[in-house]
């Protein structure tokens, strides 16, 4: 009977431990429902274009490895500021003269090169195991790669503004946050799959206009510039939002004394 009051307690600890912390409620039903979602609308592309499947699997192979810059960009910049986040570094780093403006220039550096390093090798690998080169698509490569980078980067600093403000409670919304935009940023299939009032929002997504692009220079052998121009303005606005929460959520916590006392 001990043994079971014991084991009551700590079930009675992890449950307020849940029910205390949105992100961990969020969680337990997000991924299930992204899953159905995602896969919902594949199914269903594929029932209503079974001839696009004939020419789709390097389309495919394309969009994975693009998708793939988007995640590597966003982790790169997450998981690196939460590297001084479990150390208890934060306040170390910033009793010497780094300032936070200068931190963001660092994140995002070093995610490039984390970016560059994951994506390059899956893309080198995709060419003997599946004779697909995505660098067949030539300089509109660049303009895919850069858009969703910058994409990856935005995202990757609203989260870290939300874990400075929140704490590393909601450190799973850095993985939250990217999958949310799988099912509607046509990663596999075009935005006009989706109902009415969700390509509206596909349509706020850089991403969305980059993965569209994507699918006009394999099947069209067509360079949408208009894409690309929109993606880079959405990008712009992004970029500022996700640099302007993270610069006021560090604030916010150096003015209550917060840097020193963040960690695991």
């Amino acid at each position: 009977m001990k043994s079971l009051r014991r084991i009551n307690a700590m079930v009675l600890r992890y449950t307020y431990l849940v029910r205390r912390s949105w992100p961990r409620i969020l969680e337990l039903i997000y991924w299930p429902a992204v899953q159905l979602v995602l896969w919902g609308f594949i199914t269903e592309f594929f029932l209503t274009n079974s001839t696009w499947l004939a020419q789709a699997s390097g389309v495919l192979l394309a969009a994975v490895i693009l998708w793939d810059v988007l995640f590597r960009g966003q982790l790169g910049v997450s998981l690196a500021f939460f590297e001084e986040m479990y150390s208890r570094n934060l306040g170390h780093l910033f009793a010497s003269p780094l300032r936070a403006v200068e931190l963001v220039g660092a994140l995002l550096l070093i995610s490039l090169v984390r970016t560059l390093i994951g994506v390059g090798g899956a893309a080198l690998l995709a060419i003997p195991l599946f004779d697909f080169s995505i660098f067949g698509l030539g300089l509109p490569l660049l303009a895919f790669f850069f858009n969703l980078l910058v994409m990856g980067w935005a995202i990757g600093l609203l989260v870290a503004g939300l874990v400075l403000r929140y704490g590393l409670g909601a450190e799973s919304l850095a993985w939250v946050a990217i999958f949310a935009i799988a099912p509607v940023s046509g990663i596999y299939y075009p935005i006009a799959v989706l109902p009415d009032w969700l390509q509206t929002v596909a349509w706020a997504l850089p991403s969305s206009h980059v993965f569209e692009g994507m699918r006009a220079v394999m099947f069209e052998q067509v360079f949408r510039v208009d894409l690309m121009l929109q993606a880079a303005a959405l990008n712009l606005l992004f970029l500022l939002v996700g640099t302007g929460v993270f610069l006021m959520a560090f604030t916010s916590a150096r003015q209550r004394g917060l840097l020193l006392h963040i960690g695991e």
